[in-house]
């Protein structure tokens, strides 16, 4: 029993040593196969987003303030009356810088001229409000009610999914599926089992593509604040790729 002992021990022993060259190492699988799987979902944008600003320059910031405020708050009045609810009305930016003027140095007889220099001049206030519009059918209209209220860079009027994890977990779920499908055809033709998954892998961000019937550019706002503009919202394609490695025997 003693030398039985010793030799399961002296076993035990060997197998610890050979283990100590593969601590912090990924044991790694010989026979393996590696498939790669796609899956793409199309869906219908349903939100669209765009932005404008307001900038003012007067003598003291709180008057230029008192400018910026008073458009961005008829802006946001038409927002509202529109029916956009507050949680979808944002401020992105609000910045005040120091206005400079350059004055030109003055010249006196005999040809001398004194350098010219910047003065302060006053203040510039702007504020950028970004807007999301649920009801796809008054995006037109709101973007262009907006155009007409005196802001500036009223623009970037965009379609997108507003959930678009659930999108993304849909073609994941697709890509999956293509892979072990093709997982399970090639381990038929090699002639082997497929014991597990040793890894996955998805490379980077899902990928986004726009089919025909997007907008595209939008052109000014000012130039359609008569006439209200139909604005195609076209599809949206998520597509995913994923790789998965397979133990096989």
């Amino acid at each position: 029993a003693v030398i039985l002992l010793a030799v399961f021990l002296a076993v035990i022993s060997i197998k610890e040593i050979k283990s100590i060259g593969y601590v912090g190492k990924d044991t790694p699988i010989f026979n393996s196969i590696t498939v790669n799987g796609k899956g793409e979902v199309i869906s219908i944008p349903d939100i669209a987003t765009f932005s404008f600003g307001v900038t003012e320059t007067a003598k003291s910031v709180e008057e230029a303030q008192s400018k910026v405020t008073t458009k961005i708050n008829n802006a946001i009045k038409a927002l509202k009356d529109a029916e956009i609810e507050e949680k979808d009305i944002k401020t992105t930016s609000y910045n005040i810088n120091p206005h400079y003027e350059y004055i030109d140095g003055v010249c006196i007889a005999g040809g001398s001229c004194r350098p010219g220099k910047s003065t302060l001049s006053g203040y510039d206030v702007s504020q950028t409000i970004q807007v999301k519009v649920r009801d796809l059918k008054k995006a037109g209209a709101i973007f262009s009610t907006i155009g007409s209220l005196n802001v500036q860079n009223v623009n970037n009027l965009t379609f997108s999914i507003d959930d678009i994890d659930e999108v993304k977990a849909e073609a994941r779920d697709l890509a999956i599926e293509n892979a072990k499908e093709k997982a399970k055809k090639l381990s038929k033709q090699l002639g082997v089992k497929l014991v597990r998954i040793a890894s996955f892998y998805e490379p980077g961000d899902n990928l986004y593509q726009y089919r025909e019937g997007m907008g595209g550019d939008i052109v000014s706002a000012k130039s359609i604040s008569v006439v209200v503009p139909e604005i195609p919202t076209g599809e949206q394609k998520v597509i995913s790729n994923v790789s998965i490695t397979y133990e096989i025997r």
